[in-house]
């Protein structure tokens, strides 16, 4: 098909037959066009929501625990749950602000026998804080953290403490993350 230009006759041709065509369905076809409009801006919407609302999420947590006990004595770890567990089993109810049934749920069933425990270093060695040992352990966490994501979940939240007595001889204390990851059920 060879490319040309139209003449003036064809395009004055083309513009009247427009014309015509908005003076027959003028205000109705513009009334239909928009509503075609709305109707598909609509679909998209109530698809994108939809996906949201009825979308489950299931969660996955890794903790890591890093020692900031002087000489290496302290333990770190990255721990993970593997365990299902139901926490409605182990919920009670307060009524009145001070009556609880809590002293019927035992901690021995609270524990988990499965679990995962990577080892990392601690943060303190003989001569003080190893800044060797941290890089250490940010490698074996983002390996951890990597790992998870390509196993199709998503980082959602980040939290983070450290617990030290800091009084006078104080040897103790640890540094806690907990990753907490999400992705859709898996049906």
């Amino acid at each position: 098909m060879e490319n040309r230009l139209v003449s003036c006759d064809e395009a004055v041709f083309f513009y009247r037959r427009i014309e015509n065509i908005i003076d027959k369905f003028g205000p109705s076809l513009i009334l239909i066009l928009a509503m075609i409009k709305k109707i598909i801006f609509a679909g998209v919407l109530f698809t994108f929501f939809a996906v949201e609302a009825f979308s489950q999420y299931e969660y996955k947590i890794l903790t890591s625990v890093e020692s900031i006990v002087p000489m290496g004595v302290g333990r770190s770890r990255l721990i993970e749950n593997t365990t299902d567990v139901d926490a409605s089993m182990y919920t009670t109810a307060r009524s009145g602000g001070k009556d609880s049934d809590q002293g019927k749920v035992r901690r021995k069933d609270l524990k988990v026998d499965e679990l995962n425990e990577t080892k990392l270093l601690n943060f303190f060695s003989g001569v003080g804080i190893n800044f060797q040992n941290i890089a250490s352990n940010d490698a074996m966490i983002a390996s951890a953290l990597n790992s998870w994501t390509d196993e199709g979940w998503e980082l959602a939240f980040v939290t983070s403490g450290v617990e030290s007595d800091a009084g006078k001889g104080d040897k103790q204390g640890i540094f806690v993350t907990r990753y907490i990851f999400k992705r859709l059920k898996q049906s």
